[in-house]
């Protein structure tokens, strides 16, 4: 042994110092490449998990040419030559080709063989989802904005793909990402539960969001209409232009809009950008007087609008990744030269661009959220997570106090040039007064028109029918995801028209009132969407209630109907009243109408067997 040892120690000695070292880095370097192809762990779904990401399990490969096909990006799988993402995540910039994501799926939650993959980003041009079953089976989805919106296995802003894991077996997931905008590919698992509920909250900051710009836009455009000022003008187009642009960026474009032209959803982007900057930039030469306080800033603003209507000129042909680069960077320059602008104007004395420069400041603080989010120094939640619509809601928030502001700074520069020359100028004093008088009762006009919009029935203060048609949709719907069943009942006043003629409408009204706080006290406690029909016939839907619960609840309140009269005045008038249930079918086709139509025959049913009573088809 001792003489074995030392004849290797002679040998190491004669391949000398510097081999060594060829050697010792030729070890590291295979070491380096050996590396990242270790095992890809398998992602398992264990009981209880709802929500997973793929990201700490998915690995990637870049095809250049986009070329590849599946089956000879397995064999790179299986080799070794995904690699695992990098630590910024699955967002890799303007790429060419195409890219690829592997993960090896083991679905051990024998509750949940059916899970939904939600690729949440709205822009990739084309998605291709496969999946390798142990018997060798490939299923193949489809996806992306350059695939029909109605292809989608449900009808959300994100691409998402339904994807059937049998309990205990392994799958492999092979994902193809292909598109000219930013490579942004975050994937992520749901169970049908979970992503109704993230769909529910993210479509109610969408609606809160998209409601309050609805609402400025609306509120502004009777102002401008009123006082024909063009800062209204600009700023009604900066609202719409940039509603446009999120309605884009977060897929709401493609699917209300043009759920089949992807020319549209390409283009949208830097078209929607370029319209947003170039009415942002107009609003604020025209909001902050740039012409008479800063003429040079005037003009590189009325060049920046210039370059801005080229781009979109020009989007419309050269290639969207150049386009829509061109965009975002042309972006960064006239969203730092309106806060500049502002700056000047304010330095210069004019104490609207005050509140003009602090609901810019909002929509900046909105933008560096997003940027500390992305580089993890704020952590992600409602509010950073929406910071942009937050921060953007904010600032046409302040701009429409500032145009109001500005407006009475107007009013009073006039009222106070009235007072000084009033001796001369009393027959232009009442011309203008009046013209304001004028346009305040126009804009309280505008006021009550806003108002009149009701959802509730005027005489019984019950839902109307316009309302329950929309909120019966959206219980059908719940009761289509959950499986529930869902009754209607149609209810009619017995012989109400010999009341109204015996008494008079008056009493009649008050018979209506009555009943109606009856049927509230009777069926709102089980959860009921109660509302007038037309005349004396009323309607409620009862969710989570099949054909026999509902009519013992309709027995009830038939009961409670008839065991107390109607007191109007010195009168006490019995109230009988015919009810027809139907359970109604959640997957037909016009659920709805036809729920009405069949509940309606059983109603007429009960009318023909001598009222008063419950009748079902």
């Amino acid at each position: 042994m001792a003489q074995e040892g030392f004849q290797r120690q002679q040998g190491w000695d004669r391949i000398g110092t510097g081999r060594a070292a060829w050697l010792l880095l030729g070890l590291l370097a295979c070491w380096l490449l050996v590396a990242p192809a270790q095992a890809q762990e398998e992602l398992q779904l264990r009981p209880g998990t709802s929500i997973q990401s793929l990201a700490p399990h998915i690995a990637y490969a870049h095809d250049v040419d986009g070329r590849a096909s599946v089956d000879a990006m397995r064999a790179q799988a299986a080799q070794g030559r995904f690699q695992p993402l990098p630590p910024a995540g699955a967002s890799f910039g303007f790429q060419p080709g195409a890219y690829w994501f592997h993960a090896q799926l083991r679905n051990d939650n024998p509750h949940e063989p059916r899970w939904l993959l939600v690729q949440q980003y709205a822009l990739s041009d084309r998605l291709d989802v496969y999946l390798r079953y142990p018997d060798g089976r490939v299923i193949h989805h489809a996806g992306g904005d350059h695939v029909p919106f109605d292809q989608r296995s449900v009808r959300y802003r994100h691409p998402n793909f339904q994807l059937d894991l049998p309990v205990g077996q392994s799958v492999d997931l092979f994902v193809r990402v292909e598109s000219q905008s930013s490579m942004q590919v975050p994937l992520a698992l749901y169970t049908p539960t979970s992503f109704t509920e993230l769909s529910r909250d993210a479509q109610f900051a969408m609606g809160l969001y998209f409601g309050i710009l609805l609402a400025l836009f609306t509120y502004n455009l009777v102002l401008w209409l009123t006082l024909r000022d063009a800062s209204y003008f600009w700023y009604l187009f900066h609202i719409g232009a940039f509603g446009l642009v999120l309605f884009t960026l977060y897929g709401l474009g493609f699917e209300y809009l043009w759920p089949r032209s992807s020319w549209l959803a390409d283009r949208s982007v830097p078209l929607s950008i370029c319209l947003a900057q170039i009415g942002m930039q107009q609003f604020a030469r025209n909001f902050l007087g740039l012409r008479q306080r800063w003429p040079a800033g005037d003009r590189v603003g009325l060049g920046m609008i210039a370059l801005f209507v080229l781009l979109a000129i020009a989007s419309t042909q050269m290639a969207i990744r150049l386009s829509t680069q061109l965009a975002v960077v042309a972006v960064i320059f006239s969203v730092a030269w309106i806060a500049v602008e502002a700056i000047v104007a304010v330095r210069r004395g004019y104490k609207p661009a005050r509140l003009f420069l602090l609901a810019w400041s909002m929509f900046l603080a909105g933008i560096a959220m997003v940027a500390m989010v992305a580089f993890g120094v704020l952590p992600k939640n409602f509010v950073t997570e929406y910071s942009v619509q937050i921060g953007s809601a904010l600032e046409m928030l302040l701009l429409s106090v500032a145009l109001g502001y500005r407006y009475a700074s107007l009013r009073n520069q006039n009222e106070r040039i009235v007072r000084e020359s009033r001796d001369q100028l009393e027959l232009k004093v009442a011309q203008r007064t009046g013209e304001l008088r004028q346009a305040l009762e126009q804009l309280e006009t505008a006021h009550l028109r806003l108002r009149e919009f009701s959802r509730l029935d005027g005489l019984t203060e019950l839902y109307n029918r316009a309302h329950f048609r929309e909120a019966f949709e959206h219980l059908m719907s719940q009761a289509r995801n959950s499986r529930r069943p869902i009754s209607l009942l149609m209810i009619d006043l017995d012989h109400f028209k010999r009341i109204n003629d015996t008494y008079g409408h008056l009493v009649g009204d008050d018979c209506l009132r009555w009943t109606s706080n009856t049927m509230a006290e009777t069926l709102r406690p089980h959860g009921a969407l109660v509302a007038r029909f037309g005349g004396e016939e009323f309607i409620a839907a009862l969710p989570d209630m099949g054909l026999a619960e509902a009519s013992l609840v309709a027995e009830e309140l038939r009961q409670r109907l008839r065991e107390r009269p109607c007191r109007s005045g010195d009168l006490d008038i019995a109230i009988s009243a015919s009810i027809g249930v139907h359970c109604v079918d959640t997957h037909a086709k016009d659920s709805l109408d036809s729920a009405l139509q069949v509940a309606d025959q059983a109603l007429y049913t009960a009318k023909a067997e001598g009222r008063d009573c419950v009748r079902t088809l």
